[in-house]
């Protein structure tokens, strides 16, 4: 590449990432849980289904570039059963389910080697996030006893998840 083309690269990134460092998107997910100092049912609940919508969407859009495959449609599968779980305790606990915002907050990889990495890294902060959330001191209350069962199911299904990614890694 010449030197005039690689500046106009520069110039265009450069100007790309002042716009989003004026304009960020708003934390969400894994990392908004991480951020968060305060947990409380509402926002761990929220952070959970949040995680849960990224990473179902996720999936279904590498699966749309790749083409259907284990192990995407299977985790794809267990995603939505993960968010029809976490919808059943918004319900139990009178709570408003957070929209289903995913895809503002998607990444498709270029190649399945990248998009199997970034599963592996996905399942990681998400096993990480319910490890948090499990030892929070409130979810010791027995009146917590149901949501402290879906999160450890949530967890659990992760580190599946995650031997899968390193599989197909």
């Amino acid at each position: 590449m010449n030197k005039q083309l690689l500046s106009l690269i520069a110039i265009g990134l450069l100007s790309t990432f002042a716009c989003f460092a004026q304009n960020p998107l708003p934390l969400y997910g894994n990392s908004a849980a991480k951020a968060d100092t305060q947990l409380t049912i509402e926002s761990m609940l929220s952070y959970a289904i949040q995680d849960e919508y990224v990473a179902e969407a996720e999936y279904e859009a590498i699966m749309e570039k790749f083409g259907y495959m284990a192990p995407y449609s299977n985790i794809k599968e267990a995603e939505g059963q993960h968010i029809a779980w976490l919808k059943l305790l918004f319900t139990s606990y009178s709570l408003k389910v957070p929209e289903n915002n995913a895809s503002s907050y998607i990444y498709v990889p270029t190649t399945l080697k990248e998009a199997a990495e970034t599963g592996i890294r996905a399942e990681i902060d998400n096993i990480a996030m319910y490890e948090r959330f499990l030892a929070q001191p409130i979810l010791a209350d027995p009146r917590y006893a149901d949501i402290v069962a879906v999160f450890v199911r949530l967890r659990d299904a992760s580190k599946n998840h995650l031997e899968a990614f390193r599989r197909q890694a």
